[in-house]
């Protein structure tokens, strides 16, 4: 199972690199921040309007415990304020579990926001920087989500480099709740995405990301995922991808699946 969605996770990231390409003659064409975990400085512009939203399959061995199987539809709506400043609010809902836990219900919800305070000049090495709140309000029932807020600040860092190249660097830290003792722990967040044009309408992207552990007790998590990126229109974009968990208590894979708008300007 492992090495199965290892050998997928692999093949993405040939095609990555392997493929020559063009770059896209859009500049207003919609920038998502799915279906990677890295999110990019990128803000929807002030006025408009995106709906991202997604299915996705994951499976985990449990020891002692059957498979962990889990079902997902998650929505995100973003709002462009400024020209460098928007606001989010990403949940799930509906999940289903399966496994030790049979359960069917919603997950929670995230509030963000995103300010970049440094854009990317042409033929500048900086990258373009911004910084991104967030607040995870407690709205799913047990066994899907903690009984109190999380929240956390994560900065992004996106390089424009050559060869139809882009890399987006994110690194954060988060308050999560615990239930013993009744505070918090500090959770360190990492990743990295390195994505490739393909001509005016695909994309794909490899990503390593990592977080400590996420309450007292557990392990940390590292993991890959690679995808890719079809745009439909300047305005319509449909995305796939895979991932593993190398160690810790990801999934062995997961599969995702989703479909991005953007209204107004």
């Amino acid at each position: 199972m492992w090495s199965r969605a290892r050998a997928v996770v692999t093949g993405c990231a040939a095609v990555a690199f392997g493929a020559s390409v063009a770059l896209a003659g859009e500049p207003d064409r919609i920038v998502t921040d799915r279906p990677s975990v890295s999110n990019s400085a990128s803000t929807v512009p002030p006025g408009g309007f995106q709906i991202e939203s997604g299915l996705e399959y994951s499976r985990a061995r449990v020891g002692g415990a059957p498979d962990e199987r889990r079902f997902s539809l998650d929505v995100t709506l973003r709002a462009g304020i400024t020209e460098h400043v928007e606001v989010a609010i990403e949940g799930e809902p509906f999940v289903r579990l399966r496994g030790a836990d049979d359960d069917t219900g919603n997950g929670d919800i995230a509030l963000k926001g995103k300010y970049r305070f440094l854009d990317s000049r042409e033929g500048s090495a900086w990258p373009a920087l911004a910084v991104q709140p967030f607040v995870t309000l407690p709205v799913a029932h047990a066994p899907h989500g903690p009984d109190r807020p999380d929240f956390g600040l994560v900065g992004l860092a996106s390089f424009d480099l050559p060869w139809q190249l882009g890399l987006d660097v994110n690194a954060g830290l988060a308050a999560r709740a615990q239930t013993r003792p009744s505070d918090y722990l500090v959770q360190g967040l990492v990743s990295a995405a390195l994505s490739r044009e393909l001509g005016e309408r695909w994309s794909t992207y490899v990503e390593v990301f990592y977080a400590s552990a996420a309450e007292r007790g557990g392990r940390d998590v590292l993991g890959v995922d690679a995808g890719a990126q079809f745009l439909l229109t300047r305005r319509v974009a449909l995305d796939a991808a895979v991932e593993t968990a190398l160690a810790g208590p990801g999934p062995d894979y997961a599969f995702r699946a989703g479909l991005s708008v953007r209204f107004g300007k």
